[in-house]
């Protein structure tokens, strides 16, 4: 009888167990959605960073490790990145319908929006760096300055209209079908800097505006070339960027950082006008703050979720 108790007892903790683990993973299919979305509109709306955004979900390791090397677990990855490619599919078709809209009628407000996202992670990725064993050394402080300056620069061309002199009003004149695909690869391999803004790249490149006119038409002739294009520049790119962060990961931290606070300045819009105009941009401030604080608290309760689920799997 005893044995019989021992086999129930065993049968409902691994019953348990499957439920939680269950559970577990049908909160990750949610939550990894909703970062899909989020990396979705940050790679489409203007001035933000999509690494900074994975950076601040929780997701930027995971996402290195996956596309510098995609076909090793290549199940387990797949499952990993399906909800989000559903979400980032579904976040930028969104962004497309309203993007004209909020950035037209209400541009200080929008992009103070993203601003409160960026900043309000930017504590973290310095805690994170100081917990790697690096303090402020001399070192630490000339990568993240340098790496300020750069993100400057990038944004200033963008800011200011500087750029290459290229027809880029269509794909039919043959440099422009060379042109689109070599500034998607350029945009790719700068995705992978955390605080580069692939948008502002592509302004720079003078691409965007036709990029983006091309992706609410659904132009796949222009669209398809230069998505190749990028994911070529985004995989060959990301090997480098997984050596950095694993080896060099306070260093990596603080450039990071020091992005951060470069992309920040460089899509500042200015200070509101009107009354309405400075409670609307301050409600998007706190909203993007709360935002940034409130993914890195689920990001970390995830971890945690999945470890406890891991270790109760062991057992």
């Amino acid at each position: 009888m005893s044995f019989d108790n021992e086999s129930v007892g065993g049968t409902n903790a691994v019953q348990i167990n499957s439920n939680e683990s269950k559970k577990e993973k049908r909160n990750g299919f949610f939550y990894r959605m909703l970062c899909g979305a989020f990396l979705g509109i940050s790679i489409i709306a203007p001035g933000v960073s999509g690494s900074i955004m994975a950076v601040m979900l929780g997701i930027y390791d995971d996402l290195i490790g996956i596309i510098s090397n995609p076909f090793r677990n290549l199940k387990r990855n797949f499952i990993y990145l399906l909800p989000m490619v559903i979400g980032a599919g579904a976040g930028a078709v969104l962004l497309l319908q309203a993007l004209e809209v909020l950035f037209t009628n209400y541009p200080t407000p929008a992009y103070l929006l993203f601003i409160g996202l960026i900043g309000g992670s930017i504590p973290t990725v310095i805690s994170e760096a100081r917990a790697g064993g690096g303090g402020f050394k001399a070192l630490y402080v000339a990568g993240t300055v340098c790496a300020l300056a750069f993100a400057l620069t990038v944004g200033m061309m963008a800011k200011y209209d500087i750029a290459i002199a290229v027809d880029t009003t269509s794909m039919t004149s043959g440099e422009a079908m060379v042109y689109f695909p070599v500034c998607g690869a350029i945009a790719g391999v700068m995705s992978m800097v955390p605080g580069m803004s692939v948008s502002m790249v592509l302004m720079t490149l003078r691409v965007y505006e036709p990029l983006l006119n091309a992706a609410s038409r659904f132009d796949f002739a222009t669209i398809v070339p230069v998505g190749l294009a990028f994911l070529v520049g985004m995989v060959l790119f990301s090997n480098l960027t997984k050596i950095v962060f694993t080896k060099y990961r306070s260093f990596a931290c603080f450039m990071v950082a020091g992005f951060m606070t470069g992309s920040l300045i460089s899509i500042f819009p200015g200070l509101p006008v009107e009354a309405v105009e400075w409670i609307m941009s301050a409600v998007a401030v706190a909203t993007g703050v709360s935002v940034s604080v409130l993914f890195r608290y689920l990001s970390r309760r995830m971890k945690v979720s999945e470890a406890a689920v891991k270790i109760k799997a062991d057992f």
